[in-house]
């Protein structure tokens, strides 16, 4: 059994009695009803840090994604890439000249694809310029670089003064980047 420093009927200790620990989401609606014995549910010493193992803190980059005004692609590329990369990108984003607003359209595609938006705000360069990055990913069209950063250069057309359509056309165009950035990190490449 299990000790939290309360005894098998602690609030805390996850025990009851002699009953099993059910694991799943939070034991709410949807969790999951198969039972494991108390013993095999991994302890640690009370305030410690769940263990991690060592390759994934080390194989995640940090990643800057650039545009003009970081309304569009850059905030897009940011979203796509923390939904579907977490594991190997830590994301953000910037523009050359940070936009007042993340354009509504932006905040909508990222809505219908079920990622949140309601955080987001144009960010310029000389905030990201205070950090470190290895991977900074330019779809501004003009030289820009960061020390120490490997730079990647994404040819995709700005939106700004696009139909509704064409927009969508760039959104996708940013989504399957980020997919294939994601995926040459998880590889190693």
């Amino acid at each position: 059994m299990v000790s939290n420093g309360g005894g098998p009927n602690d609030p805390r200790s996850g025990v009851r009695g002699s009953r099993f620990r059910l694991l799943g989401p939070r034991g709410g609606k949807g969790a999951s009803k198969t039972a494991v014995p108390v013993s095999a549910v991994p302890t640690r010493a009370a305030g410690a840090a769940p263990s991690i193992p060592k390759s994934s803190k080390t194989s995640k980059k940090r990643v800057l994604f650039v545009c003009i005004g970081n309304a569009y692609r850059s905030q897009l590329a940011e979203a796509f890439a923390r939904a579907y990369g977490a594991d190997v990108i830590d994301a953000h984003s910037a523009g050359l000249t940070p936009a007042m607003e993340v354009a509504p359209l932006t905040k909508q595609i990222l809505v219908e694809r079920n990622l949140g938006a309601d955080d987001l705000f144009p960010k310029g360069m000389d905030l990201a310029a205070k950090e470190h990055y290895q991977i900074l990913v330019n779809m501004t069209g003009k030289a820009i670089s960061l020390p120490g950063a490997r730079v990647l250069h994404w040819q995709v057309e700005d939106p700004v003064g696009k139909s509704e359509e064409q927009f969508r056309a760039i959104a996708a165009q940013v989504e399957r980047l980020v997919q294939r950035l994601v995926l040459e990190l998880r590889q190693g490449s």
